[in-house]
């Protein structure tokens, strides 16, 4: 044991190692990750192919004869003519799909080595991953500790120090969330204040804080010292307003490449899913800026998932309450004469096989079914019932969280407006997906570089370091007494001044989690939780009341 004991001690990036450990777990083991990871470059490539096809392999002239013949149409010569801007495109596609082959090489080597942690340390077998709770493997991870020290600093390890490590970068940013640091809501034309924060503006955030070259932390676990200074807080600031200027430079030369990958990405996704389920687009989905705002400190995804799908029900039936009267008799009638026109063009193709290869037919019954099931989603169910303060106490049992304007107040138009912000149709995510690589670069000009001497501020005032897990977001320490907020708990528990305190009780709720996710099993926690958030909102809502 003692030569296997060798191989695991004191591993240089813990937080890569706990990380894979826990992705290795939630994921199924090697062989799942492994396939997937495999398809994943065959479905990019295969994408890359697909549209260099038919941008120069089809004589679409061909294809507009009265008898076409589509082996007639294709002519593989044309590749040896691809030439400007799919030029381009083909081979900035290369270079992309040659780097995610050497990541894949890599994430392979590394995930052979936790399959043999898996098997020599922890003593599971690859069959039994999907039989076991996380907390299981988290318990044997801590017992190891005592036979192969993972971490040379500590004798021994907690579940906060995992959690710390695993969930370093998204502390910080779920505490930025928290407490308005970093931009997530923005002023559009005719749209006027709305949440924007897409998966392109996020991935820029956190190379500007966590992985640029430029960025604050030297490597995930250490921020560098000069940001601890507060004497250099003007200039680091300067020095970081200016590397975000670079960055949306180099986002503004990018766009067009990422915004035409994006749209025939979801075109090849999601066409076939339209066309097949005309509603997908009218179903709901939590929004990113949600997923931040709603999260726990340290909370895992598999726990954070959890948590959201049991609100999905009462907040979709939320949202559903509210519609308008008068859109309500036009989409009736609207589905009215859209489903007779659709049936009858249904049943003659079926009579006559033959009207399905007609002139406009197969378009116009797709179109008439979107149109028949948008009508639908828009016609409330006749057993509803308006009871939105109801359900919005049964979303939040979940979430955990809503702003402080919320409160008694869920049948008002602000408050669904803004809940319609974070759990939002999957038709507007797509939207919001697409246009991101065109409004990226100036979101980050005109605003995100303004914001540099508050991100330096940020870290300086709330890094920690921590006895063998290194510098953290001082909020995922869930201290109360720091960062405890009076509405929240009694007179004299927490001492921290306005500007330390985390806003909607989320040092209060992420520590009370934390405790329940370690100590019970996922009944139990979820009843432990409801309880004392309802008994901490009615507390709070109290203190409100005297004050006024």
């Amino acid at each position: 044991m003692s030569h296997d004991s060798n191989k695991w001690n004191q591993i240089l990036n813990l937080d890569d190692f706990f990380t894979r450990i826990y992705n290795y777990h939630q994921n199924n083991g090697f062989w799942c990750m492994f396939i997937n990871d495999m398809l994943q470059l065959v479905q990019f490539a295969f994408v890359v192919f697909f549209v260099v096809f038919l941008s120069c392999c089809i004589d679409y002239d061909k294809l507009g004869l009265s008898d076409p013949s589509i082996s007639d149409a294709i002519d593989w010569s044309g590749l040896s003519r691809i030439h400007g801007f799919v030029a381009l495109l083909a081979i900035i596609a290369i270079f992309y799909w040659s780097w995610k082959c050497f990541k894949f090489i890599w994430n392979t080597t590394k995930y052979s080595e936790i399959k043999l942690f898996y098997k020599d340390v922890l003593k599971i077998n690859e069959d039994d991953i999907s039989n076991l709770d996380w907390l299981e493997v988290q318990s044997k991870l801590i017992e190891s500790q005592k036979e192969v020290q993972l971490c040379l600093h500590k004798e021994n390890l907690t579940e906060l120090d995992i959690s710390n490590r695993i969930m370093r970068t998204v502390n910080y940013k779920v505490a930025m969330i928290n407490k308005n640091v970093l931009p997530y809501s923005f002023q559009f034309p005719l749209l006027g204040q709305r949440v924007f924060l897409s998966k392109v503006l996020m991935a820029n955030l956190e190379f500007i804080i966590f992985t640029g070259p430029w960025a604050p932390f030297k490597n995930s676990w250490k921020l560098d010292e000069r940001y601890k200074k507060r004497e250099l807080r003007e200039v680091l600031a300067e020095r970081l307003s200016k590397y975000i200027t670079y960055l949306a430079f180099f986002n503004f030369l990018l766009m067009p490449f990422i915004f035409i990958w994006q749209f025939i990405f979801h075109l090849v996704h999601y066409a076939e899913i339209v066309k097949r389920e005309p509603g997908f687009l009218g179903v709901r989905m939590w929004s990113l800026y949600s997923r931040h705002f709603l999260r726990h400190y340290n909370e895992l995804n598999h726990e954070f998932d959890a948590r959201l799908k049991r609100a999905y029900i009462p907040a979709n039936k939320y949202l559903n309450l509210f519609t308008s009267p008068m859109l309500v008799i036009i989409a009736k009638n609207i589905g009215f004469f859209a489903g007779a026109i659709l049936l009858v063009l249904v049943t003659l193709t079926l009579i006559n096989e033959e009207l399905l290869f007609a002139d406009n037919i197969p378009l116009a019954i797709t179109v008439l079914g979107i149109t028949v099931s948008v009508c639908r989603a828009l016609i409330p169910d006749v057993n509803q019932v308006f009871c939105p303060e109801a359900l919005m106490k049964e979303v939040l049992q979940h979430t955990h969280y809503q702003p402080d304007s919320w409160h008694n107040a869920a049948h008002l138009p602000h408050v669904r407006q803004q809940f319609s912000q974070m759990f939002f149709f999957k038709g507007v995510y797509l939207a919001e997906e697409l246009i991101s690589p065109l409004l990226t670069p100036f979101i980050l000009y005109f605003n995100v570089r303004h914001r540099a001497l508050d991100f330096v501020d940020f870290l300086r005032n709330y890094t920690v370091n921590v006895v063998g897990v290194g510098d953290v977001c001082s909020f995922s320490q869930m201290d109360i007494k720091r960062h405890g907020n009076p509405d929240w708990m009694s007179f004299g528990m927490t001492t921290g001044a306005q500007v330390e305190q985390a806003e909607h009780g989320k040092t209060e709720l992420s520590s009370l989690t934390s405790v329940s996710e370690t100590r019970t099993g996922n009944l139990m926690r979820m009843k432990l939780c409801t309880s004392v958030l309802l008994e901490l909102w009615q507390n709070k809502t109290v203190k409100e009341r005297h004050r006024t």
